[in-house]
């Protein structure tokens, strides 16, 4: 990744040096005044709500009971007197108050991670949720398992055909086949939506992350000749799913009997930085990911990585942060194995 990096730095050179030359002057943006309105409405929500809002994060809850208590919460704030004293009839001061409240749990969540070391389930920044893993859950199928970590739950089904079975293909370079295919599905209930079912870029992104993690311990073509088709689907999630299909995957294709080179298990990392002070997240759940700084996917083996996806939301990560990240998701990635071990 360091090597990289370096090849990296030139390649922006070269962009800088264009746009030098050939680029537009960039537009100034003004901000918008917030105003005194929105500063007293910003401290009386503070004063409103927020020992609530901190106790509230410090009582660890399953998903189905913190979103309505937090939903419950914002909904007393914005009905108290003090607050709608300010807001009055003012759209546009309702609207900045439902963010000055999402804007105090994100920063009292940070804060409790990065002064406290607690996160709002309770666990310890580098402690994974329960796993629990069943095999040959579904008797006319090839292969079966279902994996669960906390409150992400994925039931993973490997199929084996024939060379006839194979998925053709047209790219860019021609036609082709493949003999080896990860789907994953998110139907909306498993987060408690109802929706129309479909296939979008996120399940796209998702299956192929996880096809590509498992590639490196597959049999050759010659040596195993059938055809794979692996199917994930996510029957709850908060949280990491993907990488929960990767450890569902690898156990269902060890379940039909695939000659699986090694066990892989996949763990989702997290960051909360604040200035030079940071914390790395193990195995995130769905409010670590939306209100943190990074979710980095790790998939691999006992001894290596067969898959890395990173989405960061702030400027840059150093390489401080990327070994400690790498170290310790490679402590989690050990734990799952044990666990999917285990129940082989």
């Amino acid at each position: 990744i360091l090597a990289g990096h370096e090849v990296i730095k030139l390649l922006c050179r070269a962009q800088q040096e264009l746009v030098d030359r050939c680029s537009k002057p960039k537009m100034v943006l003004t901000p918008k005044n917030a105003g005194e309105a929105h500063e007293k409405l910003e401290a009386t929500i503070k004063e409103v709500i927020f020992q609530e809002l901190y106790d509230t994060l410090h009582t660890p809850m399953v998903k189905t009971e913190h979103y309505p208590a937090m939903a419950a919460l914002e909904e007393k704030a914005l009905a108290d007197e003090r607050v709608l004293a300010i807001i009055g009839e003012d759209e546009a001061l309702l609207a900045d108050a439902k963010k000055i409240f999402h804007d105090l749990e994100r920063d009292t969540m940070r804060k409790m991670i990065l002064d406290e070391g607690v996160r709002i389930d309770g666990r310890k920044t580098n402690e994974v949720r329960p796993i629990e893993i069943e095999l040959g859950v579904l008797p006319r199928s090839h292969g079966s398992a279902i994996f669960q970590r906390g409150e992400t739950q994925g039931l993973v089904v490997c199929t084996l055909g024939t060379k006839a079975d194979e998925q053709r293909f047209e790219n860019l370079q021609g036609e082709g086949s493949k003999s080896y295919m990860l789907h994953y599905n998110f139907p909306p209930f498993s987060v408690g939506e109802c929706k129309k079912l479909g296939l979008s870029r996120r399940e796209i992104g998702h299956g192929h992350l996880a096809e590509r993690s498992l590639c490196a311990v597959l049999p050759l073509p010659e040596d195993f000749p059938y055809t794979i088709r692996v199917v994930s689907e996510i029957l709850e999630s908060n949280g990491s799913s993907s990488m929960a299909s990767v450890c569902g995957g690898c156990l269902s294709l060890m379940d039909a009997g695939v000659p699986m080179k090694a066990h892989v298990a996949g763990i989702a990392m997290g960051l909360i930085k604040d200035d030079n002070r940071f914390a790395v997240l193990t195995d995130i759940l769905g409010d670590e990911d939306h209100l943190g700084d990074m979710d980095f996917k790790v998939a691999g083996t006992t001894n290596g990585i067969t898959a890395l996806q990173m989405d960061i939301k702030i400027q840059g990560i150093t390489k401080e942060i990327m070994q400690v990240a790498l170290a310790q998701a490679k402590e989690a990635r050990m734990h799952i194995l044990g666990k999917m071990q285990e129940a082989m």
